[in-house]
């Protein structure tokens, strides 16, 4: 690697972990206070979680426009515009506070979508940025470490602002969030990523249909869909369940801080983790983390039994998921890369969409028990997948030895 190569890869990396911090920061926002605001704003108690649902919708139906609009316009033009439905979805999220409109507020955070699927392909842009397939996992955990740093802006913006507009209570914070779009915009202009393969070299790329066969595929999509599916659910619905066995929302908020700190805080290590133990084992790791974040939340409603689940959560979706990103890079050849991406996010985030939307209803009905006992059957389906790849991988390596 060249001097002016290796310079131009740090740069792109910088910058991607700091629009990564900025715009990792809106999902807490958002998700800290949607079903909140949802329960001020809603004569239903079940659609409480609609807006957080909403928002996890349209990130899924984002995914492939926003993967579409890379390959025509290249990353750094799609990621502007994300940025910019991002200042739109909080002005727009801030002005139904205000105006006592549940659906205009829904329809803030549906906007905010778009920008929260140009965020989570930053993960992808790393290993754009890189090339070389050796070190894609280190550029993965590396991007995500500016999660860490969105985990302390994200909560650290809703206990500051949510009550600085006294007569709209919360809008402050979603105002708060348009403003850390607008902080992208100027770093994202100084984005320069290698651009998509040429025409030429797609011609030898494999189906669709039939990469999504592959046991690679099958695996890697699965553990993501998983270990997102269920973060997401379960954090939709923790901050209703703390403040309804009598928390604070304060202390919800900084539980949920506790939880994305926990979710990037790993990504400093993960990569060499991956790199000694294998991506196969650190995912096998995050499930069992995630099964065990389950199992605590289980034992009581103390504050230490909701902040301790949310760090294991947090723990187990960062080996899971990010492991499971790994993973997705042994599934698919460069000039196939933008397809499989866009369909594995589109996967992984419809599934966490579908999800959102049965969480408050599940909460109204089966209660915060009924939730975690209900996904330790998804973490052992996972797990089973991951060990019978890994015999597969074995018998095949024999064969040839």
């Amino acid at each position: 690697m060249t001097t002016t190569s290796a310079a131009l890869e740090r740069r792109n990396l910088g910058l991607l972990v700091a629009v990564q911090s900025l715009g990792g920061a809106s999902p807490p926002i958002i998700i800290s206070l949607g079903g909140l605001v949802g329960q001020m704003l809603s004569s239903t108690p079940s659609a409480a979680t609609l807006p957080v649902s909403l928002y996890q919708l349209g990130l899924a139906l984002s995914t492939l426009p926003a993967a579409w609009l890379m390959l025509r316009a290249g990353r750094r033009t799609a990621y502007l515009l994300g940025a910019v439905m991002g200042m739109l979805s909080g002005l727009v999220a801030a002005w139904g506070i205000s105006q006592s409109d549940f659906m205009l507020f829904c329809l803030g955070t549906t906007l905010a979508g778009f920008y929260g699927a140009c965020v989570q392909s930053y993960r992808f842009a790393a290993i754009d940025a890189v090339g070389d397939p050796a070190r894609h996992a280190g550029a993965i955990s590396r991007v995500m470490v500016g999660g860490l740093i969105a985990a302390v802006i994200g909560p650290q913006v809703v206990i500051w602002t949510r009550d600085t507009l006294p007569m709209t209570p919360f809008a402050g914070s979603f105002y708060s969030q348009a403003a850390l779009a607008l902080l992208a915009l100027p770093l994202l202009l100084l984005l320069r990523l290698p651009p998509a393969p040429p025409k030429a070299v797609a011609h030898g790329a494999r189906d669709l249909s039939e990469i999504v066969r592959t046991p690679q595929f099958i695996v890697a999509a699965t553990a993501g869909v998983v270990s997102y599916g269920l973060m997401a659910f379960l954090m939709t619905a923790a901050p209703m369940a703390m403040v309804g066995c009598g928390h604070s929302v304060g202390e919800a908020a900084l539980g949920i801080q506790w939880h994305v700190l926990a979710m990037f805080g790993p990504s400093f290590f993960t990569g060499r983790l991956m790199d000694r133990f294998g991506k196969r084992r650190i995912t096998a790791l995050g499930l069992i983390l995630i099964a065990a974040s389950g199992a605590l939340a289980l034992m009581g409603l103390a504050l230490t039994h909701f902040w301790g689940a949310l760090v294991l959560l947090g723990l187990g979706w960062n080996f899971g998921f990010i492991g499971a990103t790994a993973l997705l890079t042994e599934a698919y050849r460069p000039s196939e890369r933008a397809k499989v991406q866009a369909l594995n996010d589109f996967l992984v985030f419809g599934t966490v969409a579908v999800a959102s939307f049965g969480s408050g209803q599940l909460l109204h009905s089966v209660g915060w028990d009924g939730i975690n006992l209900g996904m330790l059957p998804l973490v052992v389906v996972v797990l089973a997948l991951l060990a019978w790849q890994g015999l597969r991988q074995r018998q095949q390596m024999t064969a040839r030895g």
